[in-house]
């Protein structure tokens, strides 16, 4: 029986952490570790009287950070798969196990949500024009670079099997929210399957989004590593986190 680990990177995640664990589908998941970013409301108490698997940063460390946590405390766990979800109940985790299934019949080796299926229907589900804009501008590019045909290059609903974390270096990654690109270019160098699949999302006052401010500057670290990749590859300058491990 494959082993399927959801791991939530959380940072103040109360208001929203117990309908985004109610909606999943447990009965296809064998454990749920929610890694806390020493958030300054509830979330580990709540996290806890619902039974989830705790780690808490005694120091706020980053998005980036808390997810490296996520990661290698599931593979120390004997994962399969990991599934990657905002404890925000933005993203319908009921997917989760399409996503897994994917990756257990060896189609992909990542599985991303896509909460671009239409541009109707992702702005009526409350994405704001100007990060529907961006999003739509910059997976073009990313897509067009990488040679990979992703909906949504920055969705924050992701599957990983075990072999793809294992032979990416994410702990060499941004502690920062460049770490998700960073990953993503990581694997589509290293010739990683990666694929994606229709996942609807909610847009509300609790869901987590970076504001404009951050968005550039996270589409500015992402250049960033591309450039970083365009040099790695001519052999100008070596970066390892294009290196790939064993």
């Amino acid at each position: 029986m494959r082993n399927v680990v959801v791991v939530m990177p959380a940072y103040n995640a109360a208001s929203t952490v117990e309908r985004t664990y109610a909606d999943l589908p447990l009965a296809a998941i064998s454990t749920v570790i929610l890694v806390d970013d020493a958030s300054t409301d509830e979330t580990v108490a709540v996290a806890t009287a619902l039974g989830i698997t705790v780690i808490r940063h005694e120091v706020n460390q980053g998005y980036g950070a808390n997810q490296k946590t996520c990661y290698a405390a599931a593979l120390d766990m004997g994962a399969d798969i990991v599934v990657m979800l905002h404890p925000d109940f933005q993203y319908d985790s009921r997917i989760a196990p399409v996503m897994a299934d994917i990756i257990e019949l060896g189609i992909c080796d990542v599985v991303l949500g896509n909460r671009m299926r239409s541009r109707h229907e992702t702005l009526a589900g409350g994405m704001p024009v100007w990060k529907y804009l961006l999003n739509r501008t910059s997976t073009f590019f990313e897509n067009l670079i990488l040679g990979q045909t992703l909906g949504d290059w920055h969705s924050g609903f992701r599957a990983y099997s075990r072999e793809a974390l294992e032979r990416i270096p994410f702990q060499l990654n941004s502690d920062d929210f460049a770490f998700d690109q960073e990953l993503l270019i990581e694997a589509a160098h290293l010739g990683l399957r990666i694929g994606d699949v229709p996942v609807p999302v909610r847009y509300f006052p609790e869901a987590s989004s970076i504001n404009f401010k951050r968005s550039m500057r996270y589409g500015f670290d992402t250049l960033g590593t591309l450039s970083c990749l365009f040099f790695h590859k001519l052999g100008i300058r070596k970066d390892p986190r294009f290196e790939g491990r064993s």
